[in-house]
């Protein structure tokens, strides 16, 4: 069962960027998981010697290892963007 949010999701909130992402996050891997087992499990089961497997997997191993740095270490989910900070026009 998906998580339920106890407000109106607004996209500005803090706690709920970092949720989304978090999210996001474990989406791209369950995907990447699993195209990459039936990627091997076809190249195994028909005993082919495909070097585009393995840069296809690492490469995207790569991809998903950047992606989880900048989630969990670098992202900034306080509650002042730059966004927020711009002059509203009237």
């Amino acid at each position: 069962m998906p998580p339920r949010w106890p407000r109106e999701p607004d996209r500005k909130d803090p706690a709920y960027r970092r949720l989304d992402d978090r999210m996001n996050f474990a989406t791209h891997v369950a995907i990447f998981a699993a195209t990459n087992s039936g990627l091997w499990f076809v190249r195994t089961l028909q005993s082919q010697s495909w070097t585009w497997t393995v840069w296809v997997t690492g490469g995207w191993l790569l991809l998903i290892a950047v992606h989880a740095v900048y989630i969990f270490a670098i992202a900034n989910y306080s509650s002042s963007t730059a966004s927020d900070e711009l002059p509203k026009s009237s």
